[in-house]
């Protein structure tokens, strides 16, 4: 099946429309809740499995969800200058879409059964209120997504409900530390809707898209992707100075010299194959800061 002269196979075609650029989020909230369990000694592999799991099909469920839900209100046009949307670009048909939408979030509801069985019933609210944010997004009668507020449900979901929720599964309660280490893990995944909604910003406001980066314009834009990225390294060292933590934590930093260059090249380029570099190094940049202060987390002990 060939699209603006691109042939693409079905594997391809499938993996655009789970935007595997953007599982990294997924991915690395878990890997810090966890890890800060370890930290306290406890660590329950099938637990840690089960979460990563419906993290991930979560992600996935949301990104067709989006996919599906954008190309219904004819936001996804052909002028955008992300990668083509699967719907929009008549690679899937939108019922197929649908469908996949719906096997991603049942996976995710079997991952989260398990965990509801054996962390608590109050898994069961964090799971159904993700969904929801996630089919909310671009979906329903007033997507939040097009209010301007993607990245604040980002940085809750994908930061403070991600990462506290991974360390509840492992230990049945909470403790500050998780809400004080989710808050850089927050700050780096609304990072990576930020620069993704930056590239967007033209063909956002024609569609009458209103997110951040439309209400903000360029330049705040730019300062605004900044400061995500900053914040997170500065916010890092609160569990050592203030917590039981050592000074580990801050193995993360050794990410700076990658995330300098990705702050300069959405401070001064505006085409989309850039952009769509910056969007793919900002998450696996979340992914090396995450994994190193995982690292950090386990060797505090």
């Amino acid at each position: 099946m060939a699209v603006a002269g691109v042939t693409a196979s079905g594997v391809r075609i499938w993996l655009m429309a789970a935007r595997i650029r953007t599982l990294p989020a997924a991915l690395a909230p878990v890997l810090v809740g966890t890890s800060l369990a370890g930290f306290g000694g406890v660590f329950h592999p099938l637990r840690f499995v089960a979460a990563l799991i419906g993290a991930v099909f979560i992600q996935v469920g949301t990104n067709l969800s989006n996919d599906y839900s954008d190309a219904r209100r004819g936001a996804d046009t052909e002028d955008r200058l992300g990668p083509v949307r699967v719907t929009a670009g008549g690679l899937v048909p939108p019922r197929l879409v649908l469908v996949a939408t719906y096997v991603s979030f049942g996976v995710a509801v079997l991952a989260g059964a398990y965990l509801v069985a054996v962390a608590g019933w109050e898994l069961l609210l964090v799971g159904a209120a993700s969904i929801l944010a996630g089919v909310l997004y671009t979906g329903g009668p007033r997507p939040y997504g097009y209010e301007g507020l993607g990245e604040v449900f980002v940085f809750l979901f994908f930061g403070i409900v991600a990462v506290a929720g991974s360390y509840f599964v492992q230990v049945k309660h909470l403790d500050w530390e998780a809400f004080a280490l989710a808050v850089p893990v927050g700050l780096l995944a609304a990072a990576i809707l930020a620069v993704n909604n930056f590239r967007d910003i033209d063909t956002d406001r024609r569609a009458g898209k209103r997110t951040l980066a439309v209400r903000l314009g360029r330049e705040r834009s730019r300062i605004l992707f900044a400061s995500l990225i900053y914040l997170a390294y500065l916010i890092t060292p609160a569990t050592w100075a203030f917590g039981p933590l050592k000074a580990w934590v801050m193995l993360p930093w050794l990410t700076l010299p990658i995330a300098a260059p990705i702050v300069r090249i959405v401070r001064n380029r505006t085409d989309g194959a850039t952009l769509n570099g910056a969007l793919a190094q900002t998450g696996m940049l979340q992914l090396a800061f995450c994994t190193l202060l995982s690292a950090g987390l386990l060797l505090s002990r």
